[in-house]
C-alpha cells in the first residue's frame, strides 16, 4: 500500500517533537496503522547520516528552518524530529499555577499530579541527565555562586516547585543532540503499522458535513490526498493554526476576507498566540574569562549556558516566578567573534506574559507566509513590561555580584526608555496557544482537554498549541508530557 494513496486509522500531520511521541505511542498497538507526514527531511535512523549541526549540541543550527531572514520569532524548524533538532537541548517543568490554569482549561488530566507520570516517561525517552560536571564553565560556576549571593537556593528544574537556582535537564549526550526522532521513533521504526513521509507538506483538510475526508499534502510537487479515519493536527503553534485556517476552520468573517470558504466558525483559531519574550544584557568578559573559555572549547566542553534563575517579580503570584535570568558565556548566538573571544552577558525572559498576538492568513495560497504577530508587551495595563523591567534589575544585579563581576565587566549604556528595551527584544522561542483547549461554551477555546477540535467529529490537535497558556519553564519538556498525555486520549476514545 503506497502512504499517499492508502488509507490509514490515523494521520499525525506534523512531525516535530508531538508528532514523534504520538506516531511511536499511537502506533504500539500493531492493529493500528498510523501515518506521520512531516515537511521537512526524514534523515532516518542512521545518525551517521543526519547533518553534523543537527546533531551538535554546542549550537543552535538554523539550516533547517521553514523560513530564512525573518524576525527571530518566526523562527520554526522544518524537519523530522522538530525543534528538538535545532534548540538549546534545556528541559524544565513549570509551576503549580499552570497546571491549575490547564486544569481550568481542559479538566482534571491536566493536574500536576496526572501529568507526573507522562513528564517522567517524556524524560526517559528523550534520556533526559543532568548538566555534568565537565561541562560547567567557570563562568557557570560563577553564576550559580552569585545566585546564591542573591539569596536564590538551588531547586530541581525538572519538576514543579519554587523560584530558585538550578540547572536544567539535558537531551544532550557527549555532545550529541538526542532529539524526538531518535528517543521517540527509533523504536518504533521498524513496527509494520507506521509510515513515516518526509518531505510532504500539508496543505489543507478537506472536509464534509463537519468531518474530515482527507488532508491535502504535496510530495514530490504532486497534490495528492491522504485519508484516516481520525486525523491528528502537531504542525506547532503556528502551522497548526495556519493548517486550520486554510481548511476554513477559524473565525468566519477573516476566513472570508482571506478568500478560504469558512467550513466552522471557531474564532479563537490562531487567537491566544503567546510566547516569552526577553532582553539580553551584554557584558565584556575579561581576558582572563576570554582565555578560560577557550581552553573549554579546546576541550570540546563549551556550552554557552549551563544554569538559570527562577524569579518572581512583584507582579507574581506567591508560590510561583515570572521570571527566568539566564546567564550566558560562550559563542555569540548572531554573528561570530575572532578566535579566542567570547559573548557573555545576562538574559531575562518573561515567562509569564499577560500580552498575546495572533496567527493569520496573508491569502488563501498554502506558499504564502503566515502573518504572525507575537503581540510582545502589548498587554493594556503594562505590567509585562513591568515585570521585563525587574528582571533586568535583577540580571544587572547578578552581573555585579562578586562571583561574577570579575569576569566581565558592565557595557556603558544609558536609561533603557520603553521604546530602547522594545527595539532589543528577542524570543525564548516557546509560542504556545493559537488552537486553546477549554469547554465548547468558551468562544475561544478551539479544542477540548483531549484534544479535540469543537465542531469536527474526527479532528484533533496534539501539540503546544492547545495549552491555554505558556508554562514558566522552557516548553519542549512540557509539550513532550502533553503530547504523550493526548496519545493516551486518542487510545482511550478508540477503545
Amino acid at each position: 500500500m503506497s502512504p499517499v494513496t492508502g488509507h490509514h486509522d490515523v494521520l499525525v500531520l506534523g512531525g516535530g517533537v508531538a508528532g514523534c511521541v504520538l506516531a511511536a505511542r499511537l502506533s504500539e498497538d500493531p492493529a493500528r496503522g498510523v501515518c506521520l507526514v512531516e515537511a521537512g527531511p526524514d534523515h532516518g535512523v542512521d545518525r551517521a547520516r543526519w547533518p553534523r549541526t543537527l546533531l551538535d549540541a554546542h549550537a543552535l543550527p538554523r539550516d533547517h528552518m521553514w523560513e530564512r531572514g525573518v524576525a527571530v520569532h518566526r523562527l520554526r524548524a522544518r524537519v523530522l524530529g522538530g525543534s528538538s533538532c535545532v534548540n538549546g537541548c534545556w528541559h524544565t517543568w513549570g509551576s503549580d499555577a499552570d497546571h491549575e490554569e490547564w486544569t481550568r482549561a481542559g479538566g482534571p488530566r491536566w493536574s500536576a499530579a496526572a501529568m507526573a507520570p507522562y513528564r517522567k516517561r517524556a524524560a526517559a525517552a528523550m534520556r533526559l541527565r543532568p548538566v555534568p560536571e565537565r561541562e560547567f564553565s567557570v563562568w557557570a560556576r560563577a553564576a550559580l555562586a552569585g545566585a546564591r549571593e542573591l539569596g536564590y537556593e538551588e531547586v530541581d528544574m525538572g519538576v514543579p516547585g519554587a523560584p530558585g537556582c538550578g540547572t536544567p535537564l539535558l537531551n544532550a549526550l557527549d555532545g550529541l543532540r538526542w532529539n524526538a526522532a531518535f528517543g521517540y521513533l527509533g523504536p518504533a521504526r521498524s513496527r509494520a503499522n507506521l509510515t513515516v513521509l518526509g518531505e510532504a507538506t500539508a496543505n489543507r483538510l478537506l472536509l464534509d458535513g463537519g468531518e474530515v475526508v482527507g488532508a491535502e499534502v504535496v510530495v514530490d510537487g504532486r497534490t495528492e490526498t491522504l485519508t484516516a479515519d481520525t486525523y491528528v493536527l502537531a504542525c506547532g503553534t503556528f502551522g497548526s493554526a495556519g493548517l486550520l485556517l486554510r481548511s476554513g476552520i477559524g473565525p468566519a468573517d477573516e476566513l472570508r476576507e482571506a478568500g478560504v470558504r469558512a467550513e466552522v466558525d471557531l474564532p479563537g483559531v490562531g487567537a491566544n498566540l503567546s510566547d516569552q519574550p526577553g532582553v539580553f544584557v551584554p557584558l565584556a568578559p575579561t581576558p582572563d574569562l576570554n582565555a578560560a573559555l577557550a581552553a573549554q572549547e579546546k576541550e570540546g566542553e563549551l556550552y554557552v549556558s549551563r544554569m538559570l534563575i527562577r524569579a518572581a517579580s512583584t507582579h507574581c503570584p506567591a508560590g510561583g516566578w515570572d521570571l527566568h535570568i539566564l546567564p550566558s558565556a560562550g559563542d555569540p548566538l548572531f554573528g561570530s567573534l575572532p578566535p579566542g573571544q567570547y559573548e557573555a552577558g545576562v538574559a531575562a525572559f518573561l515567562m509569564k506574559p499577560a500580552s498575546r498576538g495572533r496567527v493569520r492568513l496573508r491569502s488563501a495560497d498554502p506558499a504564502e507566509p503566515l502573518d504572525i504577530d507575537p503581540g510582545f508587551l502589548t498587554d493594556p495595563g503594562g505590567r509585562d513590561m513591568a515585570v521585563l523591567r525587574e528582571g533586568l534589575e535583577i540580571a544587572q544585579r547578578l552581573a555585579a555580584t562578586s562571583a561574577l563581576a570579575p569576569l566581565a565587566g558592565a557595557v556603558p549604556s544609558g536609561e533603557l526608555t520603553d521604546a530602547g528595551l522594545r527595539s532589543r527584544l528577542g524570543t525564548y522561542w516557546h509560542p504556545v496557544g493559537t488552537c486553546a483547549m477549554g469547554p465548547a461554551t468558551d468562544p475561544l477555546a478551539v479544542t477540548d482537554g483531549a484534544g479535540r477540535v469543537h465542531g469536527v467529529s474526527n479532528l484533533r490537535v496534539a501539540d503546544a498549541s492547545v495549552l491555554p497558556s505558556v508554562p514558566a519553564a522552557n516548553t519542549q519538556f512540557p509539550v513532550l508530557a502533553a503530547a504523550e498525555l493526548l496519545a493516551d486520549a486518542l487510545k482511550e476514545a478508540a477503545r
